[in-house]
């Protein structure tokens, strides 16, 4: 099954996620289809804190991929950002 998670990458105590489009069976940092945004919830100041290719998730998800719980609740977020 496909599924749309974070990857975790960044240091130690300043964690940054990739969201990306990966097969389920490959390790959470490991192997991915595509990068589909970022996700960093330490942003501070000037700093992006979430970035999504709305269309790409789209396409994704019509094409039957599953959104984990805390990538879905980005989506939205993410959506109501770009609304107001």
């Amino acid at each position: 099954m496909v599924v749309i998670r974070l990857s975790r990458t960044g240091a130690k105590k300043r964690p940054f996620y990739h969201v990306v489009v990966a097969d389920q069976r490959y390790p959470r940092g490991g192997r991915y289809i595509e990068k589909i945004g970022f996700f960093n919830p330490v942003a501070a100041g000037k700093d992006i804190k979430l970035h999504l290719e709305v269309e790409r998730v789209q396409h994704w998800i019509s094409q039957g991929a599953q959104a984990s719980d805390r990538v879905s609740s980005l989506i939205k977020q993410f959506q109501k950002e770009q609304a107001a």
